[in-house]
């Protein structure tokens, strides 16, 4: 039975740089899409984490359209992790909805509470990793910081959690 999964999965630094940035079925191949709605959703992010309290979860922070909706969670060093929501999940191979008229499972925002508190116990564990130095890809030249590429999370550990959530989640699941 169709119904609310999750499309895309972004990671984002302090400073609004990409880390990370996982799709989902059908999505695989919507890679610039994807990065568009999640730098849209940065300007929602500052200007609802000033009217909200201390609390992480941010709530809906952009609906796209009917079908897409992305949702924020800000950790306390200021990294963000923003999950864009299929709010319809798969259609069938001719297009259509296949659950027109049965009971499709309800979706709120509370639902998505075990996803964003995944994310960022994989997130802990990645800069709790002494191997993984999040600064690999960047140089210092004659005193200036360069940047080859934009430094990514590449951990093979991190992005394997970070895809079963993606794959698990589903509206009603209460650990990931």
């Amino acid at each position: 039975m169709p119904g609310p999964k999750i499309a895309c999965i972004g990671v984002i630094g302090k400073a609004d740089n990409p880390l990370h940035m996982s799709l989902y079925p059908p999505y695989l191949n919507s890679t610039i899409d994807f990065s568009f709605l999640l730098n849209s959703s940065l300007d929602i992010f500052e200007i609802r984490q000033k009217q909200t309290s201390i609390d992480q979860d941010l709530g809906l922070l952009h609906a796209v359209d009917e079908r897409l909706a992305s949702y924020g969670w800000l950790t306390t060093t200021g990294v963000k992790f923003l999950i864009i929501i299929d709010m319809v999940g798969e259609l069938s191979s001719t297009g259509v909805d296949d659950a027109r008229g049965s009971a499709r499972p309800s979706f709120r925002e509370s639902d998505l509470k075990p996803a964003f508190r995944a994310l960022q116990t994989a997130y802990i564990q990645l800069m709790q990793n002494p191997f993984y130095s999040p600064d690999d890809q960047i140089t210092i030249t004659n005193g200036a910081i360069q940047t080859a590429t934009p430094p990514h999370i590449t951990n093979q550990k991190f992005v394997a959690e970070v895809n079963q959530i993606g794959n698990l989640w589903a509206p009603g699941v209460t650990s990931l």
